[in-house]
């Protein structure tokens, strides 16, 4: 994408987050991932009468070949910390989330923004009121609930004791001191009691294994009891899983997650065809979809900060809020969370 048409879309969202003269707004990049974001970010910014600094880290050791969530090149940079601390707004190309840093960030008031997926995704995801509208709608009827069942024709019946964690929008943007976002999103979700989820989920062919960024070819069964993953069986995708959990030599890994629903009729279930290179935020948003992940909570305030994590976007589930249903095999029956054609 050339840049010119980069800086209008990233104008766009940082006008939603309500960035506006005077502001102070730090694009937070490292090495050479993404400069021609930090540069559109940069360039926008200075559109809008606001303070741009470019905070740009050295480049990442070399990985060990998993997705370790919360470990960021800020843990070992105190100084960077306590600056991005004193932004407005923080613009976040490296993915920060359930870190720490992140954390203290937002508890000094300092919006953040993350946006890491591929251009023409963002393009062709910007985000709206009008999604925020209907995701702020869910959040608050699961803000309200106690009990989520999930079932599925495939065998999945699961039931999350919930209430006592947050309950999270995602809609793409953030406005309000404090709040993270990720750029695209559209959904809402949860987490069940630490010991207060159990059943079974089969995860059927077709759904999504992130941060695998790959499709499931055979089911997948989980059996949970008291909020712990006991068995993983199935074919090759359940082999593939349980040896990717093992290889943290953490059984906080086999703790369940966050749970929800997308929201955004524009994404895409075939998403990772067209964008194999992101991180799967199209699939984590496409309407109808349910959710479930494991490992860390502490995104919600929960005590599990292992660095294991998968999120698991299934078609054709139903959802159940108290008994009231939500999603009806992938199908969202609740009006005010319907697009309005839809509707």
């Amino acid at each position: 994408m050339d840049l010119s048409t980069l800086t209008a879309i990233c104008k766009i969202q940082l006008e939603l987050s309500g960035v506006h003269e005077g502001e102070k707004v730090i694009v937070l990049s490292q090495g050479n991932e993404r400069l021609d974001y930090a540069d559109a970010f940069l360039a926008a910014g200075q559109m809008l009468g606001a303070r741009m600094f470019h905070m740009r880290l050295p480049p990442p050791m070399p990985a060990s070949g998993a997705w370790a969530v919360g470990e960021t090149g800020l843990a070992a940079n105190p100084d960077a910390v306590e600056a991005l601390k004193q932004a407005d707004m923080v613009v976040d190309l490296i993915f920060l989330l359930f870190s720490e840093e992140q954390m203290a960030i937002q508890a000094a008031g300092t919006r953040i923004v993350t946006a890491v997926e591929p251009a023409d995704l963002l393009a062709r995801l910007i985000p709206t009121k009008e999604l925020r509208e209907r995701v702020e709608v869910g959040a608050e009827l699961l803000s309200k609930a106690k009990v989520m069942r999930i079932t599925s024709e495939h065998g999945t019946d699961v039931t999350y004791k919930i209430g006592m964690y947050p309950t999270m929008s995602e809609y793409g943007y953030t406005d309000e001191p404090g709040r993270w976002d990720h750029w695209p999103a559209g959904f809402v979700f949860t987490g069940g009691a630490d010991d207060g989820v159990d059943g079974q989920i089969v995860v059927a062919p077709g759904d999504v294994l992130l941060p695998f960024n790959s499709y499931v070819r055979d089911p997948i069964t989980y059996t949970i009891e008291k909020g712990i993953i006991r068995d993983i069986r199935g074919g090759l995708d359940a082999e593939l899983v349980k040896s990717y959990m093992a290889g943290f030599n953490d059984p906080r890994g086999f703790g369940m997650s966050h749970v929800g629903w997308g929201l955004d009729e524009r994404a895409k279930w075939h998403g990772l065809t067209q964008f194999p290179g992101g991180m799967g935020m199209e699939l984590r948003s496409f309407y109808g979809n349910v959710m479930f992940s494991t490992g860390p909570n502490n995104e919600l305030g929960g005590p599990n900060d292992t660095a294991c994590h998968l999120d698991i976007p299934m078609r054709d589930c139903s959802l159940f809020l108290d008994d009231e249903p939500v999603v009806l095999k992938g199908k969202v029956v609740v009006r005010e969370m319907q697009p309005a054609k839809a509707a």
